[in-house]
């Protein structure tokens, strides 16, 4: 393992998007990104997606120097067209908008269409609720997952994820997760490691269930929960696809044309304003919402993210640590 800071694994990020011919806004909001989720230690969305980033651009399916169009749209509803660029510079132009409609209209929202997408979804969720709001985010990806009862890829991984404020410091309340049994990045990571994958996470090119990576990336993940996570996939196919004038899964794929880059459509973003929603009776409810985390934590569960909160303080101290092989892979691209 190689171990750094966390300001030099900065440095090697937007040392590798630079050299690799990303503008600076596109760098910049790319490098936050990854490191946001090496440093809570979400390995599959960390250092290790910057290979995808270089894979994407040059494959031709990635805007380097995108600039966003931000369109308010409607008295509820901000659009931005990414314009072909990554989905972080474009969430970036499109949350201040975001946040004064849902101010506004104590509920609000962002579509952003035309946009490539790698990124775990909870970086923009603490945005959001680093505003005060509570937020609701999905969207589509590749057609990599078939749906229950199928054995064809037909859906993406499509996270869901939702982020709730919480008062004097303390971090939100948040879940990010695939709609697949576990996210492909993972499954990539076993591959790239020599090492089986746990039963029930996809199936091979025959249907099978199988516990070689190889064969899964090759087949088809499975959603979690059978036709419960199936149905929640498909209702994100759905309201993070045509609801906003973009691409299903399996056309994002079709797009792709077997150039092996990150997935192509568009995102859905909502955003609600508690103080708008409850007026005078704010500071009650809110303490309601307290008392049930507290009871959860009293019986000795978890709130989702608290392993990435706990993470986040110990790398902020000691740094982070990659694979050796990577460290040199990233090395190269960034001609170090």
């Amino acid at each position: 393992m190689h171990r750094m800071s966390l300001e030099e694994a900065e440095v090697l990020a937007k040392a590798v998007l630079n050299a690799q011919g990303f503008n600076q806004e596109q760098t910049q909001a790319l490098s936050q990104a990854v490191i946001a989720g090496q440093r809570d230690e979400c390995h599959s969305h960390g250092l290790y997606r910057l290979l995808n980033c270089v894979k994407t651009l040059a494959a031709g399916k990635v805007v380097a120097n995108a600039q966003p169009e931000v369109h308010d749209h409607a008295p509820g509803i901000v659009r931005v067209d990414a314009k072909g660029g990554f989905s972080q510079l474009a969430f970036e132009a499109g949350l201040p908008i975001l946040t004064a409609k849902a101010r506004e209209q104590g509920i609000a929202a962002l579509a952003i269409n035309h946009c490539v997408h790698f990124s775990a979804l909870w970086v923009e969720i603490e945005a959001i609720t680093d505003q005060g709001l509570v937020a609701l985010a999905c969207n589509p990806s590749h057609a990599w997952v078939a749906p229950a009862g199928g054995n064809r890829p037909l859906l993406g991984t499509n996270p869901l994820a939702f982020g709730w404020p919480r008062p004097n410091g303390q971090p939100p309340f948040i879940f990010d997760f695939a709609t697949s049994a576990i996210a492909r990045g993972d499954i990539e990571l076993h591959h790239r490691e020599n090492k089986p994958i746990p039963e029930g996470w996809g199936i091979d090119r025959l249907g099978q269930h199988s516990q070689n990576p190889a064969d899964v990336l090759d087949g088809a993940l499975l959603t979690f929960g059978g036709h419960k996570g199936s149905a929640l996939s498909i209702m994100i196919e759905l309201i993070a696809g045509p609801l906003i004038g973009d691409l299903t899964s399996a056309e994002s794929l079709a797009y792709d044309d077997g150039a092996g880059a990150s997935p192509y459509h568009g995102e859905l973003i909502l955003a609600m304003d508690p103080e708008r929603f409850l007026g005078s009776t704010l500071e009650d409810y809110m303490a309601r919402a307290e008392d049930l985390f507290s009871s959860i934590i009293a019986q000795g569960a978890r709130l989702p993210s608290q392993r990435r909160y706990t993470a986040r303080q110990r790398t902020q101290k000691e740094g982070i640590s990659i694979p050796e092989s990577l460290y040199q892979e990233l090395s190269r691209l960034a001609r170090l």
